[in-house]
């Protein structure tokens, strides 16, 4: 029996290493601050999934998506600023 990889060593040739370039290393660090903030809109959406939200809860929630809406409006501006295209959004 052959392999696959006997015959078609072309396509085995190329070994992804498993890390990030640093240019995909840059990126995420960019979008850190966006990605902590979706983390802990997260976790406090979480928290009332099992139980009634009383207010803190609510307060919490609501603080959570301010952060997330600061942190991807900094993102926006940041990457507009610089010249760079923003992925994702309306032409």
């Amino acid at each position: 029996m052959n392999t696959i990889a006997a015959r078609h060593a072309a396509v085995t040739a190329a070994l992804f290493d498993g890390e990030p370039s640093d240019a995909e290393l840059d990126a995420i660090e960019v979008e850190m601050p966006a990605i902590l903030a979706d983390v802990v809109l997260l976790d406090a959406q979480i928290m009332t999934i099992d139980r009634t939200p009383s207010e803190l809860d609510h307060q919490r929630i609501r603080r959570a998506r301010r952060r997330v809406l600061a942190a991807r409006r900094d993102l926006a501006n940041r990457t507009t600023a610089s010249g760079a295209t923003v992925s994702g959004g309306a032409a």
